[in-house]
């Protein structure tokens, strides 16, 4: 039977293009309606009404309290759509650890929802700073640890400017993603030349995810999440550290204090997690759940630098997807039909 590694998604995945994606993808109506209900609950909109308006708006759909909850519910679904595959490992970005967890069965799926409601809404309800992005490699996507190292130097010296917070929240494949206050972000775009038409990037409706300015965040979320949430994975987990949590040995406890602390207030790094993937299960496919395809290219990237099967740039991934893919995005229709049956 093929294998896959299936990455979950983060915030920024749920743009104009997915609107409706849980009245076209998410087969549970009964778990949705109950996802309604809770939000209902908590006087927020439902994912039913999101998910089914007759426009996009930036505004309201990109809001952490919205935003988390849409692409927790479209991974979910997706999970549950694919067919004929063995799932070996879970992994995700960001955000999508949270739905890692739920999709490797450390939560029930409405024990992720109160996971991932609770930590959106706290997180814009604070809203503490900002997130930026930008490359470290070029769009032929060959690893350049010079390039890195100058962006993460530049970080460590905006740092240490008296009023400025700034420092890396996500290693991204062939991005970094930063998180800080107004003045370190504002720093940092004076400092680095535009790339690529559209870098540096603010990321619209993000706070400083994965930096210490999120430590009243951190502890919110302990006082709201208890350990009786967590239980053991039924798939291998890969952190943000690129860690394996193991069905039968994980503890539970540690593995709720990481999630509700090192993981909100300290780098995440996405790159450490495929590479870690990719070596110790050696999957047939990468399974990148919906919403979105935009992390397809961060999985690309971090399997490049693992120089994993031979892949070293753009090209030699896209010629080996057009041959054999090892990426499948389950945001776009034809690869979907690939592994949903």
């Amino acid at each position: 039977m093929t294998t896959a590694v299936v990455v979950c998604p983060g915030r920024g995945t749920y743009t104009k293009t997915e609107l409706g994606y849980l009245g076209r993808h998410f087969a549970d109506r009964s778990l949705l309606s109950r996802f309604d209900d809770k939000r209902l609950a908590l006087g927020q909109e439902t994912l039913s009404a999101l998910d089914g308006a007759s426009t996009y708006s930036v505004a309201k759909h990109t809001r952490g309290d919205n935003a988390s909850a849409l692409i927790y519910a479209a991974t979910l679904g997706d999970l549950r759509a694919i067919k004929g595959i063995e799932i070996v490992a879970v992994t995700g970005n960001s955000m999508g650890w949270y739905s890692a967890l739920a999709c490797a069965g450390a939560l029930t799926p409405e024990a992720g929802f109160e996971v991932v409601n609770t930590m959106g809404t706290l997180m814009q309800d604070s809203l503490i700073g900002g997130q930026i992005l930008h490359p470290f490699t070029g769009e032929d996507w060959v690893p350049n640890p010079a390039r890195k190292a100058e962006l993460l130097a530049l970080a460590d010296d905006i740092a240490a400017r008296p009023g400025h917070a700034f420092a890396l929240s996500i290693d991204l494949g062939g991005m970094l993603v930063f998180g800080g206050n107004e003045a370190g972000l504002k720093a940092f775009e004076a400092a680095v030349p535009p790339e690529q038409g559209r870098f540096p990037m603010r990321l619209a409706n993000h706070a400083a995810f994965h930096t210490s300015l999120q430590a009243p965040v951190a502890a919110q979320g302990r006082a709201r999440l208890p350990e009786s949430l967590f239980g053991q994975p039924k798939h291998p987990l890969i952190d943000g550290r690129g860690n394996i949590w193991w069905p039968g040995s994980t503890h539970v406890g540690r593995m709720r204090d990481y999630t509700l602390g090192h993981q909100v207030v300290e780098p995440y790094d996405f790159t450490a997690a495929i590479r870690t993937a990719a070596r110790e299960f050696a999957p047939d496919l990468f399974i990148v759940t919906g919403p979105g395809t935009t992390l397809g290219g961060a999985v690309a990237q971090s399997l490049i630098a693992a120089n994993w099967k031979g892949l070293s740039d753009k090209a030699s991934f896209q010629t080996r997807q057009a041959e054999d893919p090892v990426l499948i995005s389950m945001g776009m229709g034809d690869q979907r039909a690939r592994v949903t049956g």
